[in-house]
């Protein structure tokens, strides 16, 4: 049993302090030239670095100037910076470019819940494997708040999903996005993944690959490419988190907070997507939901990561250890990439909420299971939303 790993990119551009887990995929095995000759254009790219940022970089024995010169391609264990008061970010702009996000490849998926169930130690019987779907196109009709997040690692470029969701400090102005854990942060071996950004509705037509190559970026990323300014994960997901055995899953949920890459624009992400979902942290058990929906950007084998899939199933209960709280559990052929994908059900006033988000699967594809959401994951939610209350 191993996370739904995050799609990685064949290009290892790494521009930023920070990181995501288990939740990638590995670069193609002759990817490595394309690889070293990204990381080349990259140091040509001149980053701007707000006084902020060097005082932070500066806390860490950081050399700004080597740093702005390339030195953010290390991956030495000393900056791959552990603590979520770290994380930085500062924005590259078109560093993530259509072929840049084309190449990105999988992430895996991720680990449990504690203590919110009731049931811990229970697993229900394997599920039927579930085909994934096509989502109809145009996305941003039919999955507004659906979108890819990408971002890079010591491996190199990786993506995973993610989900647009309310913010209680900005009603119907949130830049909020739900994901998973190992999408931002490796786990208790690493720290945060660098150059995270979100593009909500990617290849919104649903163009096949070969079409992508040259497409327009307003077509790749119709409503632009969004930074995250900060993220927030699980104090469980940094302790316990693991590529494999399902460590940490129950905790494997993580929020971004973003801004637009481009500037000059005072609507919120919410406003310029169109919608937002709402976050259930008090969903029932397993038994009693008659159905839910993953959606997501699968990009393992037999899938490329360019288009969304979705799969509903009746839930079931899945768990990794028995002193844990359950897991939801559905049958889905989604792969990897799929990771951070929102879970959606009907919520307490009928309409849908996002009740968890695809964290671990099986090494070959057929079911998914995702945390589910209690205390620890509402207090994930509001704490970004407090950071940012008002702005």
């Amino acid at each position: 049993m191993r996370p739904i790993r995050p799609a990685m990119a064949a290009a290892s551009i790494a521009a930023v302090l920070a990181l995501a887990a288990t939740a990638c995929g590995q670069s193609e095995e002759n990817g490595g030239d394309k690889a070293n000759a990204s990381a080349e254009q990259g140091t040509e790219r001149r980053i701007a670095i707000p006084q902020e940022l060097k005082d932070r970089l500066k806390e860490h024995g950081i050399d700004v100037d080597k740093w702005r010169n390339g030195a953010w391609k290390d991956w030495d264990g000393e900056k791959w910076l552990r603590e979520a008061q770290d994380f930085v970010n500062p924005i590259i702009e078109d560093l993530w470019d259509p072929d840049r996000m084309r190449e990105a490849e999988t992430p895996p998926a991720q680990p449990v819940d504690r203590g919110i169930s009731g049931d811990e130690g229970v697993t229900d019987p394997a599920p039927a494997p579930v085909d994934a779907e096509a989502v109809r196109a145009p996305y941003r009709a039919n999955a507004p708040e659906a979108g890819k997040v990408f971002f890079d690692g010591p491996e190199g470029s990786m993506v995973c999903s993610a989900t647009v969701v309310e913010d209680p400090a900005n009603p119907g102005k949130s830049n909020m996005v739900w994901t998973a854990g190992h999408c931002v942060h490796a786990g208790k071996k690493g720290g945060w993944y660098r150059n995270i950004a979100f593009v909500p509705s990617y290849n919104d037509s649903a163009r096949p690959t070969a079409e992508l190559e040259s497409a327009p970026k307003a077509e790749v990323a119709p409503h632009g490419v969004w930074w995250g300014d900060w993220v927030k994960t699980s104090e469980q997901w940094i302790g316990q988190g693991a590529k494999t055995g399902g460590q940490g899953a129950p905790y494997d949920f993580a929020v971004i907070h973003v801004t637009p890459e481009k500037g000059g624009t005072e609507k919120s992400l919410e406003e310029t997507v169109g919608s937002a979902l709402p976050v259930d942290f008090d969903a029932p058990a397993a038994p009693q939901i008659a159905q839910l929906t993953a959606t997501g950007y699968p990009a393992g084998a037999p899938f490329d990561g360019e288009r969304m899939f979705g799969c509903a199933d009746r839930p079931g209960r899945l768990s990794v250890q028995s002193d844990e709280p359950t897991m939801y559990r559905i049958g889905c052929t989604m792969t990897g990439g799929s990771s951070g994908g929102g879970w959606v059900a009907e919520g307490p006033d009928g309409e849908p909420a996002l009740i968890s988000n695809t964290s671990i699967g099986p090494v070959s594809a057929g079911w998914l299971a995702g945390p589910r959401l209690g205390v620890e994951a509402k207090a994930v939610y509001d704490a970004v939303s407090r950071k940012f209350a008002g702005e």
